[in-house]
């Protein structure tokens, strides 16, 4: 494993994003305009800064596919959201319809083997009024978070597999220097989300207005005990 949590593979890609310079615009603090029609988990914004901002989720629960190995996000995200759509229309245990929410998350880790191989999970956020109980369903199974504290930083867009990774340097470069640089690096090796997660929050037929996310979670304890 290479330095600060990466891998050998992405660790030379944000290398070189890093020393010739993210060329996107470092963005935060845009409110998601889905999220006005449909469910987003809340989060507290506990500290804004340039090019990113530190969220604080309470509890969030997530639907989430088997990993899925492929050399492309996007890619793997379409397989994903496929299953997770149909899933939402009755292909699960209760054969019950569920809304609809946003964002659409992808947790990334990056593997040492060839072809810089990736697996990829893709989650629905799991309403409010099915997290009692969800239904269960063949490839698919929740993912309940507990208290949860993310750096993360927005583009617009559609998403693609180069910006993704342009985005998640400029972000990790953003917080180098800061007291969170530490919290991130730290947080459990165990959880694939400790690499990167990619939100979007836009159906694919929307153009205008289009939000995206990178995500790195933070250690909790840290941050409680700062």
């Amino acid at each position: 494993m290479a330095a600060n949590g990466l891998n050998l593979c992405s660790f030379f890609i944000f290398a070189f994003l890093i020393i010739n310079g993210a060329k996107t615009k470092p963005t935060v603090g845009i409110f998601p305009p889905s999220c006005n029609r449909i469910e987003c988990p809340k989060f507290e914004v506990i500290e804004a800064n340039n090019g990113y901002e530190i969220r604080s989720y309470d509890s969030p629960m997530w639907m989430s596919t088997a990993p899925i190995d492929d050399i492309s996000l996007v890619n793997a995200t379409r397989t994903g959201f496929l299953q997770l759509f149909d899933y939402i229309q009755g292909k699960n245990e209760y054969h019950q319809k569920i809304e609809m929410t946003a964002p659409v998350l992808t947790q990334v880790s990056p593997s040492d083997g060839p072809f810089c191989a990736t697996s990829f999970v893709v989650s629905f956020y799991i309403p409010k009024e099915n997290q009692g109980n969800p239904p269960a369903a063949q490839g698919l199974h929740v993912q309940k978070w507990g208290k949860t504290l993310a750096a993360v930083r927005q583009f617009s867009g559609f998403v693609k597999d180069y910006d993704v990774a342009e985005e998640t340097a400029a972000l990790y470069a953003s917080l180098e220097g800061s007291k969170w640089f530490d919290a991130i690096r730290k947080a459990p090796t165990a959880d694939p989300t400790t690499t990167y997660t990619v939100a979007q929050y836009n159906s694919p037929f929307e153009f205008d207005n289009r939000v995206n996310e990178i995500w790195l979670l933070l250690d909790v304890k840290d941050y409680f005990g700062m």
